[in-house]
C-alpha cells in the first residue's frame, strides 16, 4: 500500500498484521480521488473515520488538502507512524477513539470531504450517517463518501441524496450530499 500522487507519491505506508484491516485498495483510491480532483482537493479539509492506517487521509493531504483527521482506535499508532513516514505531522490529526467519542470531540468542527471504510456488515454505515448528521460535521458544499459491502444497505437520512456510486467487486463506493447541494 502506497501514497499514489502528489507530495507522498511513491511513499509506502504500514498497515496492522492480520485480517482484523481491510485497507481500501490502492485502485480503489485511486478511483476515488480521480472523482474527488473534479470537485477540488486544494486546501479542503478531511476526516478519515474507522482510518485504518491513514490511507485516504494522507492520501489527501499529498493531493493538496489543508487538513486531514484521522480516526481509529485500533490502529492510531500505525496512522501517527504512516503520517512521520510522509512527513504531515503538521496537515493530520489522529484521533486515537471510537466514532462515538470521536463525534464528541468533533463537535464544532466541518470538513469538506468525510471518507468512511467501517468494518463490512457491523452496521458502522448507520452509526457513520448519524454521526455526520447529528453533529453536522459536513461543510455546506461537502460530500460523504462510504466504503461499504455491496450487501450492506445504505440507508440514507432525509434531505440526501446519492450522487455517484461505484462497485469494485463486492466493495461499493457511494458518493452522498444533501438534495439542496446535489451535484451533477
Amino acid at each position: 500500500m502506497r501514497i499514489i500522487a502528489g507530495r507522498a507519491k511513491g511513499h509506502n505506508l504500514k498497515a496492522p498484521k492480520g485480517m482484523n484491516t481491510r485497507p481500501t485498495q490502492d485502485r480503489v483510491r485511486e478511483s476515488i480521488f480521480n472523482v474527488l480532483t473534479n470537485y477540488g482537493l486544494v486546501e479542503a479539509t478531511v476526516l478519515d473515520l474507522f482510518s485504518g492506517t491513514g490511507a485516504f487521509g494522507l492520501e489527501a493531504v499529498s493531493r493538496g488538502a489543508s487538513l486531514a483527521v484521522c480516526v481509529d482506535k485500533r490502529t492510531a499508532r500505525i496512522i501517527k507512524e504512516n503520517v512521520t513516514h510522509c512527513h504531515f505531522e503538521s496537515n493530520v490529526e489522529v484521533l486515537p477513539v471510537t466514532i462515538d467519542v470521536a463525534a464528541k470531540q468533533l463537535a464544532g468542527r466541518q470538513f469538506d470531504y468525510i471518507f468512511s471504510d467501517p468494518p463490512y456488515e457491523q452496521g458502522f454505515v448507520a452509526a457513520t450517517l448519524a454521526v455526520v448528521v447529528n453533529q453536522q460535521l459536513l461543510k455546506e458544499n461537502g460530500m460523504l463518501i462510504v466504503e461499504h459491502h455491496e450487501k450492506e444497505p445504505l440507508v440514507l437520512p432525509e434531505g440526501w441524496c446519492v450522487v455517484r456510486e461505484q462497485q469494485f467487486g463486492y466493495t461499493k463506493v457511494t458518493y452522498c450530499v444533501p438534495y439542496e447541494l446535489e451535484r451533477s
